[in-house]
């Protein structure tokens, strides 16, 4: 083999590994791209309930909409899933906060419309609430989250609350495919 030979195929290598090298930071765009828009639809949408549930429902008064089952009835969370940590509201906007940033950074990471649809969905609800700590009252960081969507007597929740809930369960979803092989890339980016 000459010299010549020899350069000329580590040139195509370094061509092949620049090319593979482009198409996953094209992949990992796309990825937050999809993390991103559906994460400000889904603040979009959760905002948007919260204002017209707050304008139309009467506080603490149920209406059902299927028997039982499903109603609405507007509250004014100050904790946690069901109200959990209700002295504590400034905790939760400090890890509302975390969260996000957290997520932004794994989707940075990770390649794939999937991941980038559950971590899209999972930022939209933790942004969605963290809006309302941030600006509802009773102060800044410690405001109470708008809760409508009544689940029997079980708990109010709001259309944030169901985007981090399909969020999780989608992210579930591809790391157990990923473990079987059948998912998009989950490794990080090197």
């Amino acid at each position: 083999m000459t010299a010549s030979a020899g350069a000329m195929r580590d040139e195509e290598a370094s061509e092949e590994r620049d090319t593979a090298s482009s198409a996953t930071r094209g992949t990992s765009r796309r990825a937050l791209g999809v993390a991103l828009a559906v994460a400000g639809l889904g603040v979009v949408l959760d905002q948007g309930t919260k204002a017209v549930a707050a304008s139309n429902l009467p506080p603490g008064e149920r209406t059902p909409l299927v028997g039982d089952l499903l109603g609405l009835s507007l509250i004014y969370n100050p904790g946690a899933a069901f109200s959990l940590g209700a002295g504590a509201t400034w905790i939760f906007s400090v890890v509302g906060v975390i969260a996000a940033s957290a997520t932004i950074v794994f989707a940075v990471r990770l390649r794939g419309v999937r991941w980038g649809i559950a971590l899209g969905l999972i930022l939209g609800g933790a942004v969605g609430n963290l809006i309302d700590r941030l600006v509802n009252p009773p102060s800044f960081g410690q405001g109470h989250v708008t809760d409508f969507i009544a689940y029997g007597d079980l708990f109010v929740g709001n259309v944030a609350d169901i985007l981090v809930v399909a969020g999780v369960a989608m992210l579930g979803l591809l790391l157990i495919s990923a473990k079987s092989g059948d998912g998009e890339a989950a490794k990080p980016e090197n």
